[in-house]
């Protein structure tokens, strides 16, 4: 009997596309754990990335086209379709070609919350995007229930589609035990704090910047460059965007994490610390809090002065912050990528079976 085939858009599967490229990673890792009956196309413009996971029932297929518009809408679809895909999975982008068999993950909609934070080309598409992809999808995959509520609220034509599967933790995130020689190669002295993130106004790092001036402590802001105001300051250290390993050694060296996002679908650099050891300071922005739990500090303001005092009171309390590691590594647990390509699938079967 023949395997039911899924084709996945893994076009940013080995990218440096943030959380997107993150997420396909992860669950590629979680997939190649399981012991499945179902063989996956990876369908790509580009060549097989080096050093993405590996398994017998996984098949790279180049599709190359003119633009990248044009293969989302029709070579992606009508390619794995004519290959035998019962069903396929995108990101946020999903061509009514897709038929009955159409998955989705619409990571958070934080183009709708805060327009603001958007530049408007990038928030008319998304909003454009996101409503025609909601009404197509056979299911729609988010990684929070927070994420669940906020787009059945916004994006009406969703309600009923929309399942939460939380991201997991990066395979190759790991605490660096002395993370000295490695903080040397990068000039970061210690003590510091650390924020991750592309610079762009919804992931708000002026707040932490200023926090930690008020704080009188030093500060480390990996990412892209993005856009809107940029990480400078005499307390600022701006690294750029860094290696895997480096960015294990920044966590595992920093006294704290500061996460001042204003909305976050999930905030994959939050279990990232924890699994690292560092302590957490996160705002109330979307689903942090949700992914927080009582492992770290969720700031209910929005106000430097506030973070500034909530930082100095922990950076003074060596056995609160010791209590904070040990509830990081506990609640870290909770965010498996196998446990979530496991629920994944079962999505996957749902479309599978149920043609209709």
């Amino acid at each position: 009997m023949r395997r039911p085939i899924v084709a996945i858009d893994a076009r940013l599967i080995g990218g440096t596309s943030t959380g997107d490229s993150s997420y396909w990673y992860g669950l590629m890792h979680g997939l190649s754990k399981l012991a499945l009956d179902i063989h996956f196309l990876f369908l790509s413009n580009a060549s097989q990335p080096t050093g993405i996971p590996k398994a017998p029932n996984f098949q790279w297929v180049v599709v190359p086209a003119k633009s990248s518009r044009w293969w989302s809408y029709v070579s992606f679809p009508l390619i794995a379709k004519k290959m035998g895909a019962g069903a396929i999975h995108t990101q946020y982008t999903l061509s009514p070609l897709a038929g009955n068999r159409g998955v989705t993950t619409i990571h958070d909609v934080s183009f709708l919350i805060g327009p603001d934070w958007f530049k408007v080309k990038d928030r008319v598409l998304l909003s454009k995007t996101v409503n025609q992809t909601a009404k197509v999808a056979r299911r729609i995959i988010t990684v929070s229930e927070t994420g669940k509520e906020e787009i059945e609220r916004l994006v009406p034509s969703s309600r009923g589609k929309v399942l939460s599967i939380y991201n997991g933790l990066p395979p190759w995130v790991h605490r660096v035990e002395d993370p000295d020689p490695i903080l040397k190669e990068l000039g970061v002295d210690t003590p510091y704090v650390l924020t991750v993130g592309t610079q762009w106004p919804r992931k708000n790092m002026q707040l932490a910047i200023e926090a930690s001036r008020l704080a009188n402590v030093p500060i480390v802001v990996t990412g892209k460059a993005g856009w809107g105001d940029q990480a400078a300051g005499r307390y600022v250290k701006p690294v750029g965007y860094v290696s895997n390993e480096q960015l294990c050694a920044l966590y595992s060296g920093a006294s704290m994490y500061l996460a001042p996002s204003r909305h976050e679908g999930f905030g994959i650099p939050i279990i990232e610390a924890f699994a690292c050891g560092c302590p957490v300071l996160s705002s109330s922005g979307g689903a942090l809090p949700e992914v927080v739990g009582d492992a770290g500090i969720v700031e209910p303001t929005w106000e430097a002065s506030h973070w500034s005092a909530t930082l100095q009171s922990l950076l003074a309390d060596s056995s609160k912050l010791q209590q904070l590691r040990s509830r990081g590594f506990e609640r870290v647990k909770q965010f498996d990528w196998v446990e979530s390509a496991r629920q994944t699938v079962d999505v996957y079967r749902e479309v599978l079976l149920d043609r209709s």
